[in-house]
């Protein structure tokens, strides 16, 4: 049990502010740290190489800006993309929407009449209007299945 004390204690002093343990764990480890030399020592050991670290000046190089840039802006356009691809869908499915909305009932009262017209019994007439009426969804999905087109990036599988 002493072990996991100890392991307990490194890993919240390794965490540092990253870890932000609660106020409970901070005043265990704070206690922990009065009473064990051990773990004492690793939390300044700790500090020290952190306050080394960060004294060392790093700045990246021109190549390694321009391609990050790059790759930012790229993401940048691709997300844009996305946007204004989705944008669209939306779009599309509201124009959808309402034409059913408005051809559905127009398309019912024309099987009604074509079907009293031509004799067809009431059942017949309206399972050719559900077919009618949901054929195009269906060889539309075929097709892009058959295609491989979803909603990735450029339509294309695997992106």
């Amino acid at each position: 049990m002493i072990h996991d004390i100890h392991a307990q204690a490194r890993r919240w002093i390794a965490l540092g502010r990253a870890g932000d343990p609660a106020e409970e764990q901070r005043s265990s480890l704070e206690t922990h740290l009065d009473e064990c030399e051990s773990c004492q020592a690793y939390a300044e050991a700790t500090e020290r190489l952190i306050r080394s670290v960060r004294s060392v000046p790093m700045a990246a190089g021109p190549s390694l800006v321009r391609s990050t840039q790059a790759r930012v802006r790229e993401r940048a356009r691709q997300l844009r993309e996305e946007r204004e691809r989705l944008w669209l869908v939306g779009v599309s499915c509201f124009a959808v929407g309402i034409s059913a909305a408005i051809t559905t009932p127009l398309l019912w009262r024309a099987f009604q009449w074509a079907g009293n017209w031509t004799g067809v019994a009431q059942p017949i007439w309206e399972v050719a209007f559900a077919v009618f009426a949901v054929a195009p969804a269906i060889v539309t999905s075929a097709l892009l299945l058959g295609r491989g087109i979803h909603m990735g990036y450029g339509g294309r599988p695997g992106e």
